[in-house]
């Protein structure tokens, strides 16, 4: 089967098996090394679980927030916690879409109900944001300000895209997105070019998922050691070695990751070869 003749979901779950298979990917799970509470199996459950809620986005019928919620409820099913809730983002559009040009028409149509939704399954993945937003998922009172406002889930990306590099793909088309997988068509087929290709994105802007847990220092220098490897200046295993030992995990990064491999595989890149 070649990946053009591959059915638009399978291509999504795919692109999440490879990336979390990838290795070494600085201060991320792959096959090499385990998180204490999040292992290598969670990543790869997470990548069955999630069919139904693509099967639903493939149909391009429903509503995008109400399905994404429905892929944090099924991969919601193990102990290693929230593993895709930022792919889920970037994929359910991509998917409802069939590409980046349908997902961003599909994304526009998003209204108050999706944004409700989204919170919801927001809410479901205990992940930590900023305290001092103002649609902060842990005040009871957010989804009433979002409903009084009649905010879109697009709205939603718009007030979150300063802080957090997810987000702003929603709102600036995709780009990252789209630079990796012409990343991934320029560094050849398989494993080493989704690193390069993680690494690449690494080395372009802060992760904001590393911002969100240790500050903007910490995330320029990581990006900064990311561009040190990729002159050479540092190997790359060393660099694993630090991030893991002081929990600097590029989160955002291995989501557009994931993206830009749906993406590129549907272009007939090979993971294969």
């Amino acid at each position: 089967m070649t990946c053009l003749l591959m059915k638009v979901v399978e291509r999504a779950q795919l692109a999440m098996m490879l990336e979390v298979c990838a290795y070494p990917k600085p201060g991320n799970v792959d096959r090499c090394h385990d998180y204490p509470d999040t292992r290598l199996e969670h990543f790869l459950a997470s990548t069955i679980f999630a069919r139904g809620a693509f099967e639903e986005a493939d149909t391009g019928t429903g509503r995008i927030g109400e399905i994404i919620k429905h892929a944090v409820r099924d991969t919601n099913c193990h102990e290693g916690g929230n593993t895709h809730f930022g792919a889920f983002i970037l994929l359910i559009p991509l998917i409802y879409g069939k590409g980046i040009s349908g997902a961003l028409n599909a994304i526009e149509k998003t209204d108050v109900s999706d944004a409700v939704a989204f919170y919801k399954a927001f809410a479901m993945t205990k992940v930590k944001i900023n305290d001092k937003d103002e649609l902060d998922v842990n005040n009871p009172h957010t989804l009433t300000l979002i409903r009084n406002r009649d905010m879109t889930l697009l709205d939603i990306m718009k007030h979150s895209a300063a802080n957090d590099m997810v987000a702003r793909e929603w709102v600036t088309g995709f780009p990252l997105t789209r630079r990796g997988a012409d990343h991934l068509k320029q560094f050849g087929s398989g494993r080493e070019a989704i690193v390069k290709t993680f690494l690449t994105l690494l080395a372009s802007e802060p992760d904001t998922f590393i911002i969100k847990k240790h500050g903007s220092a910490a995330a320029l220098e990581t990006m900064n050691k990311a561009r040190e490897v990729m002159d050479n200046q540092r190997s790359l295993e060393d660099f694993d070695a630090e991030c893991i030992e002081r929990d600097i995990n590029p989160g955002s990064i291995a989501d557009l990751t994931i993206s830009s491999i749906f993406i590129a595989l549907g272009e007939g890149w090979q993971w294969d070869l």
